[in-house]
C-alpha cells in the first residue's frame, strides 16, 4: 500500500494554505465544517481569521467549534458565541457552536480500552464533509495539539470532553476535573474517541496544519507562554496520523534553539502517545511521504 502523502511548504501565508489543500486533489463535498480553535479570550497565539479566510472560502465552510469543558469564555454557547465575534469569526464566516443545544450526537466505540462511547456536538450530523484546520503547538495537557486533537476533543460536545478527559469516569463538566485519568489513559482516549469522527465522515475528511507560534501552550490558554521557536511551516495531508508525526519530525529535526523547551512539552506529557495509538487502531499511519512544494 503507498504511504499517505504530506505536502508542506515553509512559506506560511493564506495562498499557500490553499495551495496546500488543492495539493490533496479532492473535493469536499458540501456542506462543509471547517473546525478551527477559535482561540480562549486573552489568548495571543491562535490563528486569526483573516488568515484563514481564503482557504474556508475555498470549500464554501462553515466555522464550527464545540463548547469547552473548563472555566472561561468559551464553555457555555452565549459566552463562546460572544467571544467568537469578538475574535472576527462571525464577521467573516457563518458560525455553528455544534453543541448549542442538544441531545449530543452519541458515537459508538467498538473495542475501545478506555471508552465505550463519544459525545460529539449535534451538528455535526448536518455536514457531509470536515476540514480539519489546526494551529500545531504544545498543548498543557495532552504534550502537543494537532490534527488528532482537533478530532477528538476539538469535536467533542462539553460533556464529550469531560467524558474523554475523565477516561469514561463522567460527562459531568462539573466533576470531571475531580475524576481525571491517568495521562497514558487520557491520550488513549483522545485516541478512541477521533476514531469515531473519522468514521463518521469516511473518506470526506481533509487536515491542513499550520505550525507557527510554537508556543508550549495551547490556543485554550487565557496566559499563554509566548512562542519559543522559529515557525516551520504548513503542512496537509488525508491522514490525521502521518501529518500530525510530520508536524512532531519537524521539530524534532529542527534546530531551533527552542526546539528542546517545546519537545520538552511534549515529552513530559507522553504526548505522541496518541499518535501511536491512533496508529495501533488503524485509522492512519505514522509512515509517509514528504512532498514539499
Amino acid at each position: 500500500m503507498a504511504k499517505p502523502i504530506v505536502y508542506f511548504t515553509r512559506e506560511i501565508s493564506p495562498e499557500n494554505v490553499v495551495r496546500l489543500y488543492e495539493a490533496l486533489g479532492v473535493q469536499l463535498p458540501g456542506p462543509v465544517a471547517v473546525k478551527v480553535h477559535s482561540g480562549e479570550k486573552g489568548n495571543q497565539n491562535y490563528l486569526r481569521p483573516e488568515f484563514l479566510k481564503p482557504m474556508i472560502d475555498q470549500v464554501g465552510g462553515t466555522v464550527v467549534e464545540c463548547n469547552t469543558a473548563y472555566e472561561g469564555e468559551r464553555n457555555d454557547t452565549c459566552k463562546h458565541e460572544r467571544l467568537m465575534a469578538e475574535h472576527g469569526w462571525t464577521e467573516l464566516f457563518s458560525v455553528d457552536i455544534m453543541d448549542a443545544d442538544g441531545p449530543d450526537l452519541v458515537l459508538p466505540i467498538e473495542n475501545g480500552r478506555v471508552l465505550k462511547r463519544n459525545y460529539v456536538g449535534a451538528h455535526v450530523a448536518d455536514y457531509a464533509s470536515m476540514l480539519v484546520v489546526s494551529h500545531f503547538k504544545g498543548h498543557p495537557m495532552g504534550g502537543f495539539g494537532g490534527a488528532l486533537k482537533q478530532l477528538s476533543i476539538g469535536c467533542a460536545s462539553s460533556a464529550g470532553k469531560a467524558y474523554i478527559h475523565s477516561g469514561g469516569a463522567t460527562a459531568e463538566q462539573s466533576e470531571c476535573w475531580d475524576k481525571v485519568a491517568e495521562q497514558d489513559d487520557f491520550l488513549e482516549a483522545m485516541a478512541e474517541a477521533a476514531e469515531t469522527v473519522v468514521n463518521h465522515f469516511g473518506s470526506n475528511l481533509a487536515y491542513i496544519s499550520i505550525a507557527c507560534n510554537l508556543s508550549v501552550d495551547c490556543d485554550c490558554c487565557a496566559v499563554a507562554e509566548d512562542p519559543c521557536m522559529s515557525d516551520i511551516g504548513i503542512f496537509a495531508s488525508l491522514d490525521p496520523v502521518a501529518i500530525d508525526q510530520a508536524c512532531i519530525d519537524a521539530v524534532v529535526n529542527s534546530n531551533d534553539p527552542g526546539r528542546d523547551h517545546f519537545l520538552e512539552r511534549v515529552n513530559s506529557r507522553h504526548g505522541t502517545k496518541i499518535i501511536e495509538d491512533a496508529a495501533r487502531l488503524g485509522y492512519g499511519t505514522r509512515d509517509y511521504d514528504l512532498v514539499e512544494l
